[in-house]
């Protein structure tokens, strides 16, 4: 098993798996395969917010996740978002999200002061293992409001 930045070789593997995690009960919005397919681009290009990493096993694509970046004042320092972390069905419970974990908290240990992630609460295995690698809930909600989406490419 490797861990790596995501390359355009991945295009297509990272894709085929994002679309049946977005069709999921794991997330709240049920993002358009164009989304998706921006998010990919957004990784590979020179977007300076997302980054993408693959989880390869073999010559297989067994995971992927993407991290963006925010500030905390709370913490006076960067803010890293797992966004998304996905793992193939039959890679599931062998540990490798934990490692992608690690992977993610190593990387970013020296250039950030947290890490942060949003998981449903009825997710309960996801959120066990959060948990059980350090994570904990936060004592407020989170409020959103979007804007049109964007018509131009970035």
């Amino acid at each position: 098993m490797r861990i790596r930045e995501m390359e355009e070789k991945d295009r297509q593997a990272v894709l085929e798996l994002m679309i049946p995690f977005y069709a999921s009960e794991a997330v709240q919005v049920k993002a358009p395969e164009e989304v998706l397919r921006r998010d990919i681009e957004d990784c590979l290009g020179d977007c300076p917010y997302i980054e993408g990493f693959v989880m390869e096993e073999g010559e297989k694509i067994a995971g992927y996740c993407m991290t963006a970046k925010s500030y905390s004042t709370e913490y006076g320092g960067v803010c890293v978002w797992i966004e998304d972390l996905c793992l193939a069905p039959e890679y599931r419970g062998r540990g490798y999200g934990s490692k992608m974990l690690q992977y993610v908290e190593d990387r970013f240990r020296d250039k950030a002061v947290r890490l942060r992630l949003e998981v449903e609460p009825e997710n309960r295995q996801a959120v066990a293992a959060y948990r059980k690698f350090g994570f904990h809930d936060l004592p407020y909600g989170q409020m959103t409001k979007e804007f049109p989406k964007l018509k131009e490419p970035r």
